[in-house]
């Protein structure tokens, strides 16, 4: 007796596959298990505004570059008359607009779409960044010394001391001095100064408040330490460590936010809006970006999309008929004409699909009893009957169109031999085991087919099966157990059940 152990293990690889493919893609590529899934989605709108003096302007701004805790989605400008490019200045992203000539005032756009990622963060240098110079005149060197040392003595590392130089330059009540450093200079500076100057690496960054339908925002200053692996965020108003979710890094390690040759007087100012796009839409849109892209279905022309988008439907159907078949008993006109007449059903809609399909099949009946009287060769009364159900399905699209019933056009879907070869089994049922069989089997199979036609047509089955195909690795696996089943169909336990009376 052959062993069942390497077939089981097919069975559970085949379901293991399909299912750990599938969690792959969804947490790789973003997919959403369900189809009405959002996730939302900030636009922010950086404008530029300055005056041209009739010579050649080129405006450069610094671009976001792999913000902490987004990932972008889109980039666009608008600037008419406008050149534009994205450039990369030693490491600093920059958006550049160029023209020959301008006069007056000028308005500039840049647009972007960040999505949310908790699992985007900013790189590690290639190289450990090093504190910059910093020179002192007296007394401004003993008062940082002074402060230095405080701070110090309350510290054990590069964290600690940058919370511990915040709150004695932040405190409502500074020491001399404190205020001896503060005197002119701008409070975020000093900070920077003194931790650089404490050979701690420190840098200025800046950074939006995300908030929706605010306009003309500027930029916030923030607080980056390098503690030997990472850049850390402090916010220098309060100490506090790390980068709040709603505050999108805009600017970082560069030396200037904007850059304007051939103008003046500019400035830049942000708008943003909070956004909600469907997950489903959004996946696509990254599908690119992702190391599981080549795999996805989304890369293929939209005509090859809709086509595989009710191909993949089709086992779904098998597997109904499979399960009506193997474990219920029910008896269908062809094994997987079923399937067939719920894809027609599909194309129609339930009620004009069946009500065209129990019409073609009786009058092809008719017609089949006409034709049996001529004695025809089978081949010749097949194409007969196949010519007969194409004029019969014309005649019904166009007594439907006329009538005002547009269902009535897509009758075409129906697959014409099947439909004639239907007919031409129901015609021979009929002849040898008489109408009841042929009643049977006629509405058995479309009974299957109503079933396969529900369970094709809910949305959940549509979005998985085309979003994640290799679901129907489960599907298979599942089919495959059916065939191992060979106990009794549950219509013949009902057979079977008077049998109970003699026990």
């Amino acid at each position: 007796m052959k062993s069942r152990y390497p077939f089981y293990t097919a069975i559970a690889l085949l379901i293991f596959a399909g299912l750990g493919l599938s969690m792959l893609r969804h947490f790789e590529l973003g997919i959403p298990w369900l189809s009405g899934e959002e996730r939302p989605v900030w636009l922010v709108e950086a404008r530029v505004d300055f005056q041209a003096q009739g010579e050649p302007v080129l405006a450069s701004l610094n671009l976001p570059d792999d913000p902490p805790g987004f990932h972008v989605l889109s980039e666009q400008a608008a600037s008419p008359g406008y050149g534009f490019s994205i450039v990369d200045d030693n490491g600093d992203r920059r958006g550049e607009w160029s023209i020959r000539e301008a006069n007056g005032p000028q308005t500039l756009y840049f647009k972007a779409q960040f999505v949310p990622d908790t699992n985007a963060r900013a790189q590690s240098p290639d190289t450990p960044p090093v504190p910059e110079s910093v020179f002192w005149e007296e007394p401004q060197a003993t008062a940082a010394n002074e402060v230095l040392d405080l701070a110090a003595a309350k510290s054990s590392t590069p964290e600690s001391m940058t919370r511990e130089v915040i709150k004695l330059v932040r405190s409502s009540d500074p020491n001399q001095n404190t205020a001896l450093l503060l005197a002119g200079n701008n409070d975020v500076e000093v900070v920077s100064k003194l931790l650089n100057y404490a050979d701690i690496p420190a840098r200025i960054s800046e950074g939006i408040k995300l908030e929706d339908a605010r306009r003309r925002q500027p930029l916030r200053p923030f607080l980056e330490i390098y503690d030997g692996e990472n850049w850390l965020t402090f916010d220098p108003q309060t100490g506090e460590q790390g980068l709040p979710d709603n505050v999108l890094m805009w600017s970082r390690n560069t030396d200037s936010l904007l850059d304007v040759m051939g103008g003046n007087q500019s400035v830049v100012s942000f708008a943003m809006l909070r956004q909600t796009v469907p997950a489903l839409q959004l996946a696509r849109a990254e599908s690119m970006q992702n190391g599981l892209g080549f795999l996805s279905l989304y890369q293929l022309p939209i005509e090859e999309q809709s086509m595989f988008r009710m191909l993949l439907l089709l086992p779904l159907g098998a597997m109904v008929v499979a399960f009506m078949r193997v474990i219920v008993g029910i008896r269908t006109s062809g094994t997987f004409m079923p399937v067939l007449i719920a894809v027609a059903f599909l194309q129609t809609s339930l009620g004009p699909g069946l009500v065209t399909f129990v019409s073609v099949v009786a009058m092809g009946l008719l017609l089949r009893g006409y034709l049996s009287n001529l004695n025809l060769l089978l081949v010749s009364r097949i194409a007969t009957l196949i010519i007969l159900v194409i004029f019969m399905s014309t005649a019904i699209s166009i007594v439907g169109y006329q009538m005002g019933f547009n269902t009535g056009m897509t009758v075409t879907f129906f697959p014409m031999v099947i439909l004639a070869w239907t007919i031409e089994r129901m015609s021979i049922l009929w002849e040898e085991e008489g109408p009841h069989e042929v009643f049977v089997q006629g509405g058995g199979s479309l009974l299957v087919a109503i079933l396969a036609y529900l369970v094709m047509s809910l949305p959940l089955a549509g979005h998985l099966t085309f979003n994640f195909p290799e679901l129907h690795l489960v599907v298979l696996a599942v089919i495959l157990l059916m065939g191992q089943y060979t106990g009794y169909k549950l219509s013949e336990l009902r057979r079977f059940h008077p049998m109970k009376e003699y026990d």
